[in-house]
């Protein structure tokens, strides 16, 4: 599958995960878990099969292969999402980065590509991304 002109909105937000979790040159399979449970679980995803969210995932890598690929994914994301949709995107952009652990310079930088194009502003987007923070905080053993 090729990703056409127009994204409707669940496949914009996959492919708004998809350009953080190859950021750093690969995905993960912790990242393809993370993924594939936001589009089981959300509302956001309700009529979204799995067999899609596969589809999109394979052809937004391949997207990010193409001259101007990365410049072209977002302006399919703009375009498919409303500004509450776009608070969505970064969310599950950062819940992404979150699960994978560490985020290198690379992750970071496509974070604030994605804000940046989002549109967001910038407490918006800090907010999201602590509140994704608190959700991963590991629990560490005190003696």
């Amino acid at each position: 599958m090729r990703l056409r002109d127009k994204l409707d909105a669940p496949e914009a937000l996959v492919l708004t995960m998809v350009l953080v979790a190859a950021a750093d040159g690969g995905i993960t399979d912790r990242e393809i878990g993370v993924m594939s449970g936001q589009v089981q679980t959300l509302p956001a995803f309700h009529h979204f099969r799995s067999e899609q969210f596969e589809q999109v995932t394979d052809a937004a890598v391949n997207l990010l292969r193409e001259e101007d690929g990365l410049n072209h994914a977002a302006r399919l994301i703009r375009d498919a999402l409303t500004g509450r949709l776009r608070e969505t995107a970064y969310a599950l952009a950062c819940e992404v980065v979150a699960a994978h652990g560490k985020a290198g310079q690379e992750t970071i930088a496509m974070l604030d590509f994605v804000q940046s194009e989002l549109h967001l502003d910038a407490l918006i987007a800090a907010a999201i991304g602590r509140g994704v923070r608190a959700r991963y905080q590991r629990v560490d053993s005190v003696h």
